[in-house]
C-alpha cells in the first residue's frame, strides 16, 4: 500500500536527498518546512549549504509542473507541497502555531482522508508529540546504521582445531575451519580485514592473532612494533596498531570505534609522529580535524587567526601529545614551560597541523597522516565529503564513540562513523576496529565507570 511520508526540516538539512529517498511513495512538504529552509539558505556551514541543496531539488520538480498538486519522482512516487491545514485539530494543550504542531495539524488532515501519513523528523520530542496526536512517526533511516550490538566491529573471538593454529604463521588458517559458539566452521564469512583472536578448541589458553586477507586468516606484522615509544597494552591495541601502521597502499583507511579512555586518539598520534618523524617518514604531516557540533556555524565568527578559533577545539590532541612528546611519568610536568616549548615545536615546524571540520570543504590533501578525532559528531554527508578529500598517500582514520554525541540531529545510528563503518565495510581499502570496554587504559577509575554507568 502506497504511504504518504511528511518531512521535517531537520530531515533535509541532514540529508536533502531524502526529498527523493522514498521509493514510489508520497513525500509531503509542509510550507512551514519551506519556510525553515528559506531561513537557513544563508546560513554558513552544513546547514546552509544543505539548505541550499534542498532548495535547489525543489526548484528542478518545479519546473517539471506543480508543486501544490504534486511532482512524479524518478522512482514513481510523488514530491508535493502542503499548507497548514488549519482545519485540524489538535490534542489539548497544543499550540497551533508552533512549528511542530503545524506538522502535526498535516498529518492529522492526511489522514482523515484516508491517507496513510507518517511523519519523518529526527527530532525525538516531536515523534513523541506525534504518538500522542495518534500518528505514526519515524527517524529518516535510508543512512540509519543497525542496532549498536548488530553494527559491524572489524574483530571477533573465535575458536579453531590445535593443528590449524600451528599453521598460522606458515601457511596462514583456512577461515572455513573456526567457528564460534553459535557459527560453526565454514559458516563464519569473514569480512576482508576482519581481526581475529583465535583460540585453540583444545587449550583456551593458546591464542594467537590473526587477519583475514580475503584469502586466509593470517599473522599480525606489528605485533613487536612500539610507534614513538608507545606498546601495545591489550588485544584491541594489537589490532588497533597493525590497522595504523599498515601502509597507506594497503589500508588508506581505518575505522576506529569505541569507548572513551581505549586510546583510540593516543595511538594514534603515536603512530602518525612514527610515521611522520620517525622511520620511513611515510607522510609529509600529521593533520588532526575535529568538528564543532554546532555544524561548524559559529566558528569562523569567532575573533583571531583560524589556529586560535580552533584552540578550544584541540584540547584533548594537546593532553594526548603532552604524555608522547615526554615519556617520563615523573618529570613530565615538573616544567610546564618546556613541556609546552616540545609541543609548539611541533606544530611551528610544520609536523603536526590542526584544523576545524568547516576548513576541509573543497580540499585535496595529499601525503598527510590525517585523523578526524571525534567523528560520531560529523553527518552522514560530512563523512562523505572528508573521504572523497583524501587524494593519492594520505591515510585517513575516522575515531570516535558513537555512544558519545554532541550533535542535535545525531544518535548512534544515524551520524557520520558509523555510517562510513557500515558503508565501506568489506572494502579491500578500509580496516576497522571496536575497542572493548574492559579495554580502557586510562585510568583505573575510568574503567570501572565505563562498565557501571
Amino acid at each position: 500500500m502506497k504511504k504518504t511520508y511528511v518531512l521535517d526540516t531537520n530531515v533535509l538539512i541532514v540529508s536533502p536527498h531524502a526529498l527523493l529517498s522514498f521509493d514510489d511513495n508520497d513525500v509531503v512538504l509542509p510550507v512551514v518546512v519551506l519556510e525553515e529552509l528559506d531561513r537557513l539558505k544563508n546560513e554558513q556551514g552544513e546547514s546552509g549549504v544543505n539548505a541550499r541543496q534542498a532548495i535547489r531539488m525543489l526548484e528542478s520538480l518545479r519546473r517539471q509542473g506543480s508543486l501544490q498538486d504534486g511532482v512524479d519522482t524518478p522512482a514513481g512516487g510523488r514530491v508535493r507541497i502542503e499548507l497548514n491545514c488549519e482545519d485540524a485539530k489538535l490534542p489539548f494543550g497544543f499550540a497551533p502555531e508552533k512549528h511542530d504542531n503545524r506538522l502535526l495539524r498535516i498529518c492529522l488532515n492526511l489522514r482523515t482522508k484516508g491517507l496513510q501519513a507518517i511523519l519523518v523528523t529526527n527530532d525525538i520530542v516531536l515523534r513523541i508529540k506525534a504518538q500522542i496526536a495518534g500518528i505514526p512517526a519515524e527517524g529518516f533511516t535510508t543512512e540509519q546504521a543497525p542496532e549498536s550490538e548488530s553494527q559491524y566491529a572489524g574483530r571477533r573471538e573465535v575458536f579453531a582445531p590445535e593443528s590449524s593454529i600451528q599453521d598460522l604463521f606458515s601457511e596462514g588458517i583456512d577461515p572455513d575451519l573456526l567457528y564460534t559458539e553459535t557459527l560453526q566452521a565454514g559458516s563464519l564469512n569473514p569480512v576482508q580485514n576482519e581481526f581475529f583472536l583465535i583460540r585453540s578448541d583444545c587449550n583456551l589458553k593458546h591464542t594467537v592473532l590473526g587477519r583475514f586477507n580475503g584469502k586466509r586468516i593470517v599473522p599480525l606484522e606489528t605485533l613487536n612494533a612500539s610507534p614513538f615509544g608507545v606498546q601495545p597494552k591489550n588485544v584491541g591495541q594489537r589490532f588497533l596498531q597493525e590497522a595504523l601502521m599498515a601502509n597507506v597502499d594497503s589500508a588508506p583507511l581505518v575505522i576506529v570505534k569505541g569507548m572513551a579512555g581505549t586510546a583510540k586518539t593516543f595511538y594514534a598520534l603515536a603512530v602518525g609522529l612514527e610515521k611522520t618523524m620517525e622511520s620511513e617518514r611515510a607522510f609529509r604531516r600529521l593533520m588532526v580535524v575535529r568538528p564543532n557540533t554546532q555544524f561548524d556555524d559559529d566558528i569562523g565568527f569567532l575573533p583571531g587567526t583560524e589556529q586560535e578559533k580552533i584552540a578550544p577545539l584541540m584540547r584533548p590532541i594537546i593532553d594526548n601529545l603532552e604524555i608522547l612528546v615526554d615519556k617520563n611519568e615523573h618529570e613530565r610536568y615538573r616544567n610546564e614551560q618546556e613541556l609546552r616549548s616540545k609541543i609548539d615545536e611541533l606544530f611551528d615546524r610544520g609536523i603536526i597541523v590542526c584544523e576545524a571540520m568547516n576548513f576541509m570543504r573543497g580540499r585535496s590533501i595529499t601525503n598527510t597522516y590525517l585523523v578526524i578525532d571525534e567523528a560520531q559528531n560529523l553527518t552522514p554527508k560530512q563523512a562523505k565529503g572528508i573521504l572523497t578529500r583524501v587524494a593519492r598517500g594520505t591515510k585517513l582514520i575516522l575515531l570516535g564513540d558513537p555512544n558519545q554525541i554532541d550533535h542535535p540531529l545525531l544518535d548512534a545510528r544515524t551520524n557520520g562513523l558509523v555510517y562510513a563503518s557500515e558503508r565501506m565495510k568489506g572494502s579491500p581499502l578500509c580496516w576497522q576496529v571496536t575497542m572493548q570496554p574492559d579495554e580502557c587504559e586510562r585510568s583505573s577509575l575510568a574503567a570501572d565507570a565505563i562498565l557501571r554507568l
